[in-house]
């Protein structure tokens, strides 16, 4: 007899993140804004809203551009709720020379888009003191 297994939305969720971060490491700004649904809000810390896959790709390109080579990331919690999924985690975004740039916690309300997990609305904060 044999048993099926299913993913847990934690492993789904950490295939998805694995994805974004070979994306960011390999400075592709429109393959990593393609991981977001076409309608996404990214809430990035000191500014405003950002909406659609366009606005997003532009934001990690200007992030790249500023030196963030790596994006590591972690989850520490993952809901199901059928078609989304809630995410709490820690990142870690780092320089080409491996110096921690800053880190801190996010939250990722993920979506079913076309068949497979893709981030909806993205919100994270750092963790690193004020200077």
């Amino acid at each position: 007899m044999q048993t099926q297994t299913t993913e847990t939305i934690a492993q789904q969720l950490r295939a998805c993140n694995d994805a974004f971060e070979a994306t960011f490491l390999a400075k592709d700004s429109a393959a990593l804004a393609a991981l977001y649904t076409p309608n996404a809000v990214l809430l990035p810390p000191g500014m405003a809203e950002l909406t659609g896959t366009e606005a997003i790709g532009q934001f990690w390109q200007g992030a790249m551009d500023l030196g963030v080579a790596t994006a590591r990331l972690t989850t520490v919690t993952a809901q199901d709720l059928g078609d989304i999924a809630i995410e709490q985690g820690q990142f870690v975004l780092s320089g080409a020379d491996s110096n921690t740039l800053d880190h801190g916690k996010y939250v990722v309300i993920w979506k079913q888009h076309e068949g497979r997990w893709h981030l909806h609305q993205d919100i994270w904060n750092s963790s690193q003191a004020a200077a």
